[in-house]
């Protein structure tokens, strides 16, 4: 056999649409630890300035034009870190391109109807889809999920507990309100309805998706969601309390004057219980570290060398040289699903709490 023959294989190329802070602060770093197996060869933002800044870092082609990019035959995996109301558009142009995988952030659509449309086109191309959920390719996450044994039939309470230090860039980001949190109202005074209902909505979809997948393991009647209970927690934050059948769920965020990040999941059942401690969102500090406790041992997993960063792009080239298994369609469809249908419901329960208020003041 030849060497030849025994030469590992050239790395893919990679394109990313879009060079805001999650290519910068999350994707290079990453992409930088995987070089010998990707390698960034091109790209796009729609400032040409900060397009060709960043392409400089890597050494890769820069753009402002995203059929450029798509243009390129260097580019083998696409990754759509634009911001969320172009990532549908962007992922059925990737697949129409005919590229070997593509990496959307998300959440990968707006709504229902555009994540069928893309699951319909992934189809007719081929070109399978992965959704930037780094929770669910923390090796921390991975490992419980091999070990845990039946303790999702027996689940009955779901916990997501997020603590992160005041980031005001991250949470315009996250949530794309224009401007800041406005302050609490006064004593007496009305809710302001549109600013709780935007940092709900905004809450759900920027920070509690990144965890939405994991619950959906434990919640199999997902679309019979009722949320009990819907409040922000100021400065940034939020508290839901909802049930998806027989499990109860609870999200807790919260961004505040905390001096330790804290971003943990808890699913507990009749006999056995699992905890995992993930490091917080932007942060390259190694995998999440589970916990599977029964009446008889506690078993600890992790920490593992990567975090789940870098474990989507490793599972990316996996499946782009056709070594490894994508995600189904209906499995990403399902989980945005989830994540709209908690969003819907607690800015009605804002709605329902306003109309209340009317009502006693009237």
């Amino acid at each position: 056999m030849s060497s030849q023959e025994h030469a590992a294989p050239a790395p893919l190329g990679v394109g990313i649409l879009g060079a805001g802070p999650v290519t910068q602060a999350i994707h290079l770093p990453s992409l930088a630890r995987l070089r010998g197996i990707l390698e960034v060869r091109h790209i796009m933002d729609v400032d040409p300035a900060v397009a060709e800044s960043v392409a400089a870092r890597v050494g890769a082609r820069f753009s402002t034009s995203m059929e450029e990019l798509l243009a390129d035959p260097a580019v083998e995996i696409v990754a759509i870190c634009s911001p969320h109301q172009f990532h549908a558009v962007q992922v059925i142009a990737a697949c129409r391109a005919g590229k070997k995988a593509v990496l959307c952030e998300k959440p990968f659509a707006m709504n229902g109807e555009e994540a069928a449309a893309i699951a319909a086109v992934s189809a007719e191309t081929g070109v399978p889809i992965v959704v930037g959920a780094m929770h669910t390719f923390d090796p921390g996450w991975l490992a419980a999920e091999a070990a845990w044994g039946n303790l999702p039939e027996q689940v009955h309470t779901v916990r997501s507990s997020i603590v992160l230090p005041p980031n005001p860039r991250f949470e315009d980001f996250a949530t794309e309100i224009v401007g800041r949190t406005p302050p609490a109202p006064a004593a007496n005074a009305a809710p302001d309805t549109a600013a709780v209902k935007a940092m709900l909505t905004g809450g759900v979809m920027g920070l509690a998706i990144h965890d939405l997948p994991l619950v959906r393991r434990f919640a199999p009647d997902f679309r019979a969601v009722e949320v009990l209970h819907a409040q922000t927690v100021m400065p940034f934050g939020y508290v839901i309390s909802l049930r998806a059948g027989d499990v109860t769920i609870e999200l807790r965020a919260a961004m505040n004057g905390t001096w330790e990040p804290s971003w943990t999941f808890e699913a507990i059942g009749n006999d056995a219980s699992l905890s995992i401690d993930f490091t917080p969102s932007y942060v390259h500090a190694g995998s999440a570290t589970a916990r599977i406790r029964t009446a008889a041992s506690t078993t600890v997993l992790g920490p593992f060398g990567h975090n789940g960063y870098e474990g989507e792009w490793r599972k990316l080239a996996e499946i782009a040289r056709g070594t490894g298994t994508a995600p189904r369609p209906e499995t990403l469809i399902h989980d945005l699903e989830f994540a709209l249908a908690i969003a819907d419901a607690a800015a009605a329960c804002v709605d329902a709490g306003a109309a209340a208020y009317e009502e006693a003041s009237a």
